[in-house]
């Protein structure tokens, strides 16, 4: 197998499972409060800062087709998923961990929650992992074009 492919795989299946793994510790009743943030059990039926809650049940499908579909995507742009095996790996972990709460709990688990100096979303593992894989894409973007 291709080392692109196993750097994929397992960075997909290592998100997967610490952010399933995170979150189970919540589901069975772990709760913080603290001066800055909290860690607190929630429900996110929609996407970011609850946008296109409205949509229901229909997100968790529509979602569904646009990670298939970047899927899809990648498999016909190899290149792409050789320049960004690692981020795409993050990417796709942390997405589908989060579609699979939507299948299994009616919403994204959510347990991090900054409430110092003013009021944040709360979020997860898997949010913070989809940011970071984003960065690194732009950076590594960046990076290539500076180099040509």
């Amino acid at each position: 197998m291709n080392r692109k492919w196993i750097v994929i795989i397992a960075s997909f299946f290592f998100i997967f499972f610490v952010d399933q793994l995170i979150k189970t510790f919540f589901l069975e009743g772990f709760r913080w409060q603290g001066s800055f943030f909290s860690l607190i059990l929630t429900y996110n039926k929609g996407v970011a800062f609850s946008m296109f809650a409205f949509l229901e049940e229909y997100l968790k499908y529509i979602q569904l087709l646009l990670v298939g579909g970047l899927g899809i995507y990648l498999l016909f742009y190899k290149e792409v998923l050789q320049n960004y095996s690692l981020p795409i790996g993050l990417i796709a972990g942390a997405a589908l961990s989060n579609i699979y709460d939507r299948f299994i709990h009616g919403g994204v688990v959510d347990y991090f929650f900054w409430h110092y100096g003013f009021e944040f979303a709360v979020f997860n593992f898997a949010d913070v992992m989809i940011d970071f894989g984003v960065i690194l894409i732009l950076y590594r973007s960046w990076k290539s074009k500076r180099e040509s």
